[in-house]
């Protein structure tokens, strides 16, 4: 196995602020705390309440165990217990574990946990609400990409994502993935663990613990009244600072738009931390209202509520409230004992949010990581580049139409290629000519020979197009080539990495790609990784 290094640069729509900081070697301040080249966060030690610490690791324990946790799990756990720090990574709960990042997540925790000491947890994003970015995955067959779909009840849409049955209709997305992995051992634990009883919550952490296994990865949802009651502090500051807290968020809002980044999350004077589920299971944002008279009201839906009507609902049930993507990390790193978090681009553009929250609410910044981003190449799709002469920068910079232009332009008969060259040669140098001397006799004449001269040069490139098409057509292995390597690098115009389902790769190469991968997470290469499997 080897890989080659690019520019995280390389891939499309990352916004200008995650870019500049994963490309910065001094903390891009004051969004963060170190860059992703310091060593500092792992130099430093993590104290936590030791009460605190012994419950976390105690709710782990029975949590892990029901996830069938490995012995290697538990005696990090352990570690947990005795004082070690936590490297935390973590995704919504979704069907067959996801898109590839997810591995590439987990794998970047476990290896920055192995080199810190520490140990590597997964946090089960499990109180999410929108069931439509997790009841589905994408896998590959030879010639195109799959969406499989899980059906739900539309009573379902609204409800915390880790709360929901499969139900029977796992059984035919099951089918569907028998079909297009093929007997593997991922096949295996896919089936033991989505099954129509389990919840998401229960079949994502079953067959993380099956995948992760070997390297000890421990698994948290922290959606249970007994978490939520550790993590109580965090939400009740988020009620009761509630004007502090939004002030400070919309301050740095200000922030990032005079510096030209944006803001990740929308923040406005009516808007909060906090989601609440009601009686009904429905998971709604908490809104206040935007009035000096009314400062202490809150609304969730239709329904309203007073500072201290929430106040206790916190005391005696803390599991309805829930916070929001720019007041999780705060809650997960109060629960804890933190040294960094690995992220996505997403996450890392939230955190130069989040920071003012930390500082607020923890008195303290975790450091945040990008995790491995990466494109797994295949044999057979490597041995295709070869022929061609492409790497992964031409793929992910030329659109599929043009590529195949490309390659039909080289396979042409030297002569034609000579022909073609002359007279578009012969063409530029005279039209030159002549365009200087028209500009000379007057200058509306030079415009004039402008336009012309653009004309026939366009005529002259369309000849080449057709001259490449017609060999494309007489070869269409070069078409089927350029398709079959979009499908696999770039499929749909997307990375690989966010579109294509771990589960593909981990029945084709099995056991050994997990710690592959998390050979390749000690990202020498800061940027994103061409891997050649």
């Amino acid at each position: 196995m080897h890989s080659e290094c690019y520019p995280i640069s390389i891939l499309p729509r990352l916004s200008r602020l995650f870019l500049e900081y994963t490309e910065s070697r001094e903390p891009l301040a004051p969004f963060y705390p170190t860059s992703p080249y310091s060593p500092q966060w792992s130099q430093q030690s993590h104290s936590q309440d030791a009460a605190l610490r012994s419950s976390i690791a105690d709710l782990l324990e029975a949590q892990n165990r029901g996830f069938d946790a490995s012995p290697a799990t538990m005696a990090n756990i352990q570690k947990l217990r005795e004082g070690a720090s936590a490297v935390v990574t973590g995704q919504q709960v979704t069907i067959f574990g996801g898109p590839l990042f997810t591995l590439l997540k987990a794998a970047t925790a476990i290896r920055k946990a192995n080199d810190a000491g520490a140990v590597p947890i997964f946090w089960l994003a499990t109180e999410d609400h929108d069931l439509e970015e997790a009841d589905h995955l994408s896998l590959p067959s030879r010639h195109e990409l799959h969406t499989l779909r899980a059906t739900h009840d539309p009573a379902d849409a609204h409800k915390p994502v880790g709360n929901v049955k499969l139900g029977d209709g796992i059984l035919a997305v099951l089918d569907q993935a028998a079909e297009l992995l093929g007997p593997s051992p991922i096949l295996d634990a896919i089936q033991a663990a989505y099954t129509p009883d389990a919840t998401y919550a229960e079949a994502f952490g079953r067959l993380m613990a099956a995948i992760f296994a070997d390297q000890g990865l421990i698994l948290i949802d922290a959606a249970s009244r007994p978490f939520h009651a550790l993590g109580a502090p965090v939400l009740r500051e988020a009620i009761e600072r509630a004007a502090e807290l939004e002030a400070a968020l919309l301050d740095r809002s200000k922030l990032l738009e005079s510096r030209g980044y944006g803001s990740q999350v929308l923040v406005t004077p009516s808007s909060s931390l906090l989601f609440l589920i009601d009686e009904q299971g429905q998971r709604l944002a908490l809104k206040r209202r935007d009035s000096a008279t009314d400062a202490e009201t809150w609304i969730a839906g239709k329904k309203s509520y007073t500072q201290a009507e929430l106040l206790a609902i916190l005391e005696a049930e803390p599991e309805r409230l829930s916070p929001n993507a720019l007041l999780r990390p705060v809650f997960q790193d109060y629960i804890l004992p933190t040294a960094a978090y690995i992220g996505g681009p997403a996450e890392i553009a939230y955190f130069a949010q989040s920071q003012v929250l930390y500082e607020k609410i923890l008195g303290r910044i975790t450091p945040i990581l990008p995790r491995l981003s990466a494109t797994l190449i295949e044999p057979a799709i490597a041995d295709v580049l070869a022929q061609h002469e492409l790497s992964l920068g031409d793929i992910l910079h030329t659109a599929p139409d043009d590529l195949a232009q490309r390659l039909g332009a080289r396979s042409m008969p030297i002569e034609g290629k000579r022909k073609l060259a002359a007279a578009g040669n012969a063409l530029d140098a005279e039209l030159s000519e002549v365009k200087q001397w028209m500009a000379a006799l007057d200058p509306g004449l030079g415009r004039s020979a402008e336009v012309a001269a653009s004309k026939m040069l366009y005529q002259m490139n369309r000849l080449r197009r057709l001259a490449a098409n017609y060999q494309l057509q007489k070869e269409s292995s070069l078409r089927r080539h350029v398709d079959a390597i979009y499908l696999a690098l770039f499929p749909e115009q997307h990375p690989q990495e966010r579109i294509v389902g771990a589960a593909a790769f981990l029945a084709r190469y099995g056991d050994a790609l997990i710690p592959q991968l998390v050979e390749h997470a000690a990202q020498e290469c800061p940027g994103h990784r061409a891997i050649y499997l």
